[in-house]
């Protein structure tokens, strides 16, 4: 007989009035309490309301946890995403600074080169300057017995202040140059090298001011593509965008056999690639 059969047998005794005593009822009804209990006793765990419930608390906690736990990595993931987009901005203004500063250091490349080579045509024709001859109109009468001044002399040693670097110096001299020798056959040059000794200094304004003397002063000097060419330089410097290109097409047009138009087309090309 099984557990439940034997809880109804024990219970019937137990009712039945002709099948015991009083005191046997008494027993058997304590047998029979016994039985039920540990029916309830015996019931599993898994149909236990209350262990379900406390799994289900479980579950649930669980759950959360997990999403909680989700959360914090995501807020982590988002500032680390953070970090790297403040990393690369930081990596961009490098880059940006690196470049100009490399722009900044061909530039410079690019005027001394310029004018090395423009030095060293000018030496290899004897420094531009024709046969030494004593020029008229100097600042001041020799003294007896010493050497008078030439202005290929004077013109020389403005250059060689220029060649050596010394750009205010050399610019004070092909002034004076200017005002004592106005008429000598090298003025164009002496106003050319002024106007080259403003530049090498970023002294652009009157770099260009220079350089457009020498086209409006001396229309037939040699020096007119390069002046030209200076014009355009000094400009672009400034910014002047449009009126750099204007000259520096002009310098290609018209003088397209000299030296001067190529590097003309040179920034020409420099300055489409900007967009300018």
């Amino acid at each position: 007989m099984n557990r439940r059969g034997r809880r109804i047998g024990a219970l019937n005794w137990f009712t039945d009035p002709k099948a015991m005593s009083v005191s046997t009822r008494a027993a058997g009804l304590a047998a029979a309490m016994v039985l039920a209990l540990a029916g309830c006793a015996s019931t599993p765990p898994e149909e236990d309301p209350v262990q379900i419930k406390l799994n289900d608390i479980d579950t649930r906690l669980t759950r959360i946890e997990r999403v909680v736990q989700n959360q914090s990595l995501l807020d982590l993931s988002n500032q680390l995403e953070s970090l790297r987009a403040d990393i690369r901005g930081m990596h961009n203004d490098v880059d940006e600074l690196n470049h100009n500063l490399d722009s900044l250091h061909k530039q410079q490349r690019d005027m001394y080169t310029d004018l090395d080579q423009r030095m060293k045509a000018l030496e290899a024709r004897g420094g531009g300057a024709p046969a030494p001859a004593a020029v008229a109109g100097s600042a001041s009468a020799p003294s007896a017995g010493s050497v008078p001044p030439t202005d290929t002399s004077v013109y020389q040693k403005a250059f060689g202040l220029l060649k050596d670097g010394q750009y205010d110096r050399a610019a004070q001299a092909f002034k004076d140059f200017l005002f004592n020798y106005p008429s000598s056959s090298l003025a164009d040059n002496a106003q050319y090298w002024l106007g080259e000794a403003y530049y090498v200094n970023r002294s652009y304004p009157e770099a260009q001011s220079a350089f457009q003397r020498v086209v409006d002063k001396y229309p037939q000097s040699q020096k007119i593509p390069d002046a030209l060419l200076k014009i355009g330089y000094c400009r672009y410097e400034m910014k002047l965008f449009d009126a750099a290109k204007a000259v520096l097409e002009q310098v290609v047009k018209q003088y397209s056999d000299a030296p001067a138009a190529k590097l003309a087309q040179e920034r020409l090309d420099k300055m489409a690639s900007e967009k300018h």
